[in-house]
């Protein structure tokens, strides 16, 4: 169970404004944080971690109160069980990936080390150091050790950001497969759409600085009035007006697409705006997210 209900001043790209968070998930699904950079979300990871204080509020994990503002408690973070992964790995350079996973464990059990080793598919590297693995397995080694934490739950900030596709890809492959095995809540940052779709049971959605309910991932990210015969997702790069008409040309998981627009929608959309694109009629429609 994990029931967060926290208030924190954040400074963002348009100035200051208030982050806040309060839902409460008693499953072991993995919830993907999304919003732009900027949003908070790497921020609340550090503050159920306890890397970082809330203004107001109260974190609750298995039943057990880390944070409350009002009653004083604070658990420091060693206190806290919680595997956190970043971005960087943070793999210690002098140690073998073995020895990573051991100075981890709470109680060094060397049989357990040899068994995450086995989970994440790195048996074979047990006596490599991160300076001569590639950057997929040092995200694998991050994770096993943040496993051998024998965590409550499991914080991933966007994992795979420096990775590229290929090798993206097949850590969410892997991610998928531990998931089951783990049967702990994971909580994932990321502002990719594509992944967060992917790996996702439910996603939390930071709408104006607030992330109020657990959506399904089609929920979170469709809206359903549009048609389910064609729908994707898109950021606008250009608008152009072609005689009486306008055409955005959209990045679309990678791909450039154009959509024609009409003179109305120039009222809403922007350059930069990333958009929802469905089919009313069989005529692509366009419409701000």
């Amino acid at each position: 169970m994990i029931e967060i209900n926290v208030t924190k001043k954040l400074l963002g790209q348009s100035g200051e404004f208030v982050f806040s968070c309060n839902f409460k998930n008693d499953t072991t699904e993995l919830i993907s944080i999304f919003g732009p950079s900027g949003s908070g979300k790497s921020t609340l990871l550090r503050m159920i971690a306890g890397l970082e204080k809330p203004d107001s509020g109260e974190i609750k994990v298995s039943g057990v109160t880390w944070f409350n503002a009002e009653a004083g408690i604070d658990l420091i973070p060693q206190k806290r069980k919680v595997g956190f992964v970043f971005q960087e790995y943070s793999l210690f350079p002098n140690m073998s990936i073995f020895e990573n996973i051991l100075f981890a464990q709470p109680k060094q059990d060397a049989k357990k080390a040899k068994e995450l080793l086995r989970l994440t598919e790195l048996t074979e590297l047990a006596d490599s150091y991160p300076s001569q693995i590639s950057g997929g397995q040092k995200q694998r080694a991050a994770i096993a050790r943040a496993i051998a934490r024998e965590p409550e739950i499991l914080l991933l900030d966007e994992p795979f950001s420096a990775l590229d596709v290929n090798v993206k890809r097949k850590l969410h492959n892997e991610l998928l497969r531990l998931k089951t095995a783990l049967n702990i809540p994971i909580l994932f940052v990321s502002h990719d759409k594509e992944e967060v779709f992917r790996l996702s049971d439910k996603v939390g959605m930071i709408k104006e600085g607030k992330i109020s309910n657990i959506l399904e991932p089609s929920e979170a990210f469709f809206d359903s009035k549009f048609s389910s015969k064609f729908s994707f997702l898109g950021t606008i790069l250009s608008i152009k007006k072609i005689d009486i008409a306008y055409i955005a040309h959209l990045s679309v998981a990678g791909q450039i697409v154009q959509v024609l627009m009409s003179e109305g929608d120039l009222e809403e959309l922007k350059v930069g705006d990333e958009v929802q694109v469905g089919v009313k009629a069989f005529n692509p429609i366009i419409k701000k997210i």
